[in-house]
Order: C-alpha cells, then structure tokens, then sequence
C-alpha cells in the first residue's frame, strides 16, 4: 500500500501503538482480525496523504535513447522501493482473494497502486488481496458498500491498464525455476565481466532498465545496450553480486569496488521481470540503504 519498506516500518509501528491504546473500545461486534486491519489501513493512509505516492522513473517522463553520463540522484521525489519478500508464503492469503499473496507484491502491481486515491487503493488491496467483504470495508472506511464498489471498480480498471495480461508468478512457473536461475546468473556474470555479447541474448527487444533515485532509464534493445556498455560495463571498475528476491521476483544484489581484489560496497538491488524466458524489466534500486530490510552485508570482502 506504501510503496516503500521504511514507510511501511513507520506504519506498522503507529498501528501497533494504535491499537493497543485503542484496545478497550474494541466492543467485539466484529472480529478482532478486521478491527485491526482497520486500524492499519487508516494508519497508512494518513501516511500516504503526508508523504505522497511513490513513483518509478518510468512515471516522470520519457526514456532516453543515449547512455546519461551524469545523471544526479532526483531527491525531490518520493520513489517506490523494492520488498524483501523473504518468508513470503506461497498461495493466497485466504480462499476469497483474488490474488496470491506473491501476485500481491510485484513490481508491476505495486506500481500500479500508487496511481490510485488512498480509498481505491485500500479498497482494492482489502477486497482482491485480503478477501474482506465490500461490507466490512465500508464498515472500516466508515462509508457504504456501493461506495466500496465504485471504488473497486474504479481501481481495477486502472490496474489492469497499468499490468501486464500475464503475472510474474504466471511468467516463472512458465519458463521454470531452473531457467530463470541461469537466466539471472548469466546477467550478472555478464556484467562482472563486462560481457555485452553474453548480455543481449538475455534481454527482449523491447527491454527496459530504470534505476532509482535518478529519473533517468532506457528502453529498447540499443538504448539499453548503450547504457550497459557505457556505464556499468566501462565506468564501474569491478562488480560482485549477491542473488536474493524482492517483490515475489528475482533479484540480484549488486556491490560494486575499486579493483577486483579490493573490498566492495553495497550498489542496488537489481530486480527482474520475465517474458518468454527473457529478461523484459531491470530495476535497479541504487542505495546501501535499501540492504538492510533484505538482511544482506553492506560490503563484500
């Protein structure tokens, strides 16, 4: 719902205070499991209307066709983070949603929900991926069953125009896990290597690779290829990788050093999306802070 891990920390810590200092006007006329998830979905939209949507370099503006040399980090600018889904269970939360729980936290949806008002979104998480009833929301967002429906409706249309037809849950199980593992460590040895021509055959046509917080990303097969020859294949003198999942998909950390003998720092979490056993989507989250949350080291020996 927030977007980003440190929100959703700030979230979960006000709900539990909330919650506990509201814990004697719980009057039972409903379960304890929807009396909570009320709370925690006022907490955050109250912190969503403070602190803005989280955004992508894909919603700021067009891609560039030519590798950017000097691109600066955009710090006005509030910008979704990558999850660490680690303990992420498989299959749906309960029978009524309609996502699974992995469906729930990719990218793409992600993405797609920070477009929406702070009720669509709750609304839409609340119903297709918690599996409440259009009339317990309303009775948690102190509104009418007919306003819960405009409301999803609202926001699945909006949903559906922004994802892709077929899930990254869908993508993997189809292509297979074996696959996808090699298809992640041939792009991350490429890159340690410096070995454009091992890298091309693993990316679609239309690829593309984005790197918060700079606003600048790429698409297509050339722009992308620039890019990587450019700067991570020609200015970064040596790469070292880590491999891990964020947000239901696979994902690479990246750390980056001086020499190959020397010690090297934590880059990004590099995250993936697949279509027919290509790699369609980068998105590096560049920052040591995001390596925390995902219980990695903030340097590599």
């Amino acid at each position: 719902m927030l977007g980003s891990s440190h929100d959703a920390d700030d979230a979960l810590q006000d709900a539990l205070l909330r919650a506990w200092r509201g814990l004697a006007r719980f009057e039972g006329r409903g379960s304890l499991r929807s009396w909570l998830y009320t709370v925690a979905t006022r907490t955050c939209l109250d912190l969503a209307d403070s602190r803005g949507k989280r955004a992508l370099p894909v919603d700021l503006g067009p891609s560039s066709e030519r590798a950017v040399l000097d691109a600066a980090p955009l710090t006005e600018v509030a910008w979704l983070g990558p999850y660490p889904d680690q303990g992420l269970a498989d299959g749906r939360a309960v029978p009524e949603a309609r996502y699974e729980q992995r469906e729930s936290v990719e990218l793409a949806f992600v993405a797609a929900l920070q477009h929406l008002p702070g009720n669509q979104r709750a609304a839409l998480l609340l119903f297709d991926v918690l599996g409440f009833s259009a009339a317990e929301i309303a009775s948690m967002m102190g509104t009418s069953a007919t306003s819960v429906n405009s409301a999803l409706a609202r926001a699945r249309r909006l949903v559906t125009e922004k994802i892709p037809s077929m899930s990254q849950q869908q993508a993997l199980r189809k292509i297979g896990d074996t696959k996808v593992q090699r298809l992640v460590a041939a792009f991350a040895a490429a890159l340690e290597h410096g070995d454009i021509g091992a890298l091309v055959p693993l990316l679609t046509e239309d690829v593309t690779w984005s790197m918060p917080p700079l606003a600048t990303w790429y698409q297509g097969l050339a722009a992308v290829t620039d890019f990587a020859v450019q700067v991570p294949m020609t200015r970064c003198p040596s790469w070292r990788s880590l491999r891990t999942s964020a947000n239901g998909q696979p994902a690479v950390a990246f750390y980056i050093g001086g020499d190959a003998t020397g010690s090297h720092a934590a880059w990004s979490i590099t995250v993936f999306a697949f279509r027919d056993a290509r790699i369609c989507q980068i998105v590096s989250f560049l920052g040591p802070d995001h390596f925390p949350a995902f219980a990695l080291p903030a340097s590599l020996p």
